[in-house]
């Protein structure tokens, strides 16, 4: 995870903020204007007081209460529409915020997701996503609004002595700025520690319901339990101590507050005993400061959770700004398929080389047959013909064209490609299956599923193509997802079929219907057809092995 300071992610998180600033403005504004009104009806009640008592003021008492209904009545209208613009600002920009997210896992898929922590990304995703609110509902205007309410104050409250505006500035920054900086300072980690903490836990209860069977089967319920039980503990042990420091950072908030205040009020005291302010100078200057803490305040309860949220964009962050594996090529002329080719190619991954100087000719309307052991680089080959990642060595070519060179929308549309793990969503069996195609016809969706021998078993169905399929197919048998897959991929029909072990879970007849429909595809189709079993290659008119990297 990169590591950013709070004001650089603060930076980040406000330029998302640029389609939205009319209204940013309007809620600032509107804050400040309400916030001026609270403090006003106390300082408005201090000059009736003052007129009570017959000292000469600008406000008589009748227009002292007058101003406090109006002001009174303002605030709850303001307050209303500044949370209102904030909600909207923040609901709006966490909507954006998601849909970046997403295009940005898209891009990211799937070779910087592959094995990338699953309870994790559902965390960032949603809860830390969700955090973000508080400091676009919460964080941007309430900074602004103390900012610009606070100069105002200084200069009201310095026009009786420039003294006085000088201790409230002091009160002001020690409330809004120091506080809130120390406070956060001595928070350190504690807030990404629980952001990540709160992903880990996540991953963890996802992948001890996903193995609920092992569990089970093994007898290592109290294990699992008691290992949650510990995260859980450790993850309750940081948010109480982020409590504490909330608690902390209160109190000495209250404390800055009244002392503050006692000190308005002495220096004023001061100054009224040698004559350098009347009466209203030690009376108007006192009440005005006790009643404007709101906005700075409002800064300094920030002071806590702002490591939180940090933490959260943070996290968000390092998915808008991670690098795809592969960048997506497009105003290319479009490429028809005609053959593909790997030439001389070499790959590595993490440091460790999975293909060394491989060519592998793939003539158009040929069945090529890859076999090998687990880990010798079949499946590698099949992704970059993909461009799930960009060859180090060599080239991968389409047409005569290298991959890289080739409209993302085309290299799509040219391939098919299936693994022994297919994905099922939550959905319908037909709607599972249009993904391929979202225009293929009710028969055409019928005719790819006779080839992938899985009609008969949608029909024993309850509802047969309508029967909706468990979360991630758990409904269906290995063999059941794999025969969708290749459906799909028979409804895609894409002219590059790319097969990595296709019939894994399948019996020897099921097996032998697939082999069957691949065989008549033979003359139309080009297949690369990776597997284990030698039985596989029947069909094809060219068999090569790879062993460590190599093809032969």
């Amino acid at each position: 995870m990169k590591q950013r300071s709070g004001f650089a992610v603060m930076a980040r998180l406000i330029g998302l903020v640029g389609p939205l600033t009319g209204y940013m403005l309007q809620a600032i504004l509107m804050g400040l204007v309400g916030h001026l009104c609270a403090t006003f009806i106390t300082v408005f009640g201090a000059y009736g007081v003052l007129d009570v008592l017959e000292m000469p003021q600008p406000v008589t008492v009748t227009m002292a209460f007058a101003g406090v209904a109006v002001f009174a009545l303002m605030r709850g209208v303001l307050r209303y529409a500044e949370q209102a613009c904030n909600h909207y600002i923040a609901f709006k920009l966490l909507a954006l915020l998601r849909d970046r997210v997403f295009r940005a896992l898209r891009r990211l898929c799937p070779a910087k997701l592959e094995g990338r922590d699953r309870g994790n990304l559902i965390s960032v995703i949603t809860s830390d996503i969700e955090l973000l609110e508080v400091f676009y509902a919460h964080t941007i205007s309430p900074a602004a609004i103390a900012l610009v309410f606070s100069g105002l104050l200084c200069l009201f409250i310095g026009s009786w002595h420039p003294v006085l505006g000088i201790l409230a500035l002091a009160a002001y920054l020690t409330v809004g700025v120091v506080i809130p900086m120390e406070t956060s300072r001595r928070s350190g980690a504690d807030g990404l520690r629980f952001r990540k903490g709160a992903g880990d836990l996540s991953s963890f209860v996802l992948d001890s319901l996903r193995g609920l069977p092992e569990t089970l089967q093994y007898g290592q319920g109290p294990a699992r339990l008691a290992e949650m039980a510990r995260r859980t503990e450790q993850l309750a042990a940081d948010e109480a101590r982020m409590k504490q420091t909330a608690g902390r950072n209160q109190a000495v908030t209250n404390t800055a507050v009244l002392t503050f205040d006692l000190l308005m009020l002495l220096a004023s005291g001061l100054l009224y005993a040698r004559g350098m302010v009347g009466f209203d100078g030690v009376l108007i200057p006192t009440v005005a400061l006790f009643s404007s803490f709101g906005p700075v305040i409002a800064l300094a309860n920030l002071g806590s959770t702002l490591q939180n949220t940090f933490a959260a964009g943070n996290r968000v962050l390092d998915i808008l700004e991670e690098s795809p594996a592969v960048e997506e090529v497009s105003a290319r002329p479009e490429t028809a398929f005609a053959g593909a080719a790997a030439d001389h190619v070499t790959f590595a991954y993490e440091g460790e080389n999975v293909l060394s100087d491989v060519s592998l000719p793939i003539p158009k309307n040929q069945v090529i047959g890859l076999v090998g052991r687990s880990g010798s680089g079949k499946s590698t080959l099949l992704k970059l013909l993909m461009r799930f990642w960009d060859v180090q060595h060599g080239s991968v070519e389409i047409s005569g064209r290298p991959v890289a060179d080739i409209n993302t929308a085309d290299l799509r549309r040219m391939e098919g490609y299936v693994t022994q793990e297919t994905h099922l969503f939550h959905d319908s069996i037909r709607n599972n299956l249009r993904i391929a195609r979202p225009d293929a016809t009710d028969e055409e969706i019928e005719a790819a599923c006779r080839k992938a021998s899985v009609h008969d078993f949608i029909m024993t169905q309850p509802r047969g193509y309508d029967t909706p399929v468990g979360e991630l197919g758990d409904t269906l048998s290995g063999g059941e997802r794999q025969r969708l897959g290749l459906a799909r991929a028979f409804l895609h029909d894409a002219p590059l079929l790319l097969l990595d072990e296709p019939t894994s879970n399948l019996d020897s007849l099921n097996e032998a219907v697939i082999l069957r429909a691949l065989h008549q595809e033979k003359g139309s189709r080009t297949v690369v057809l990776v597997s284990h079993r030698r039985s596989t290659m029947g069909i094809a008119d060219t068999v090569c092995s790879v062993e460590k990297g190599r093809v032969s």
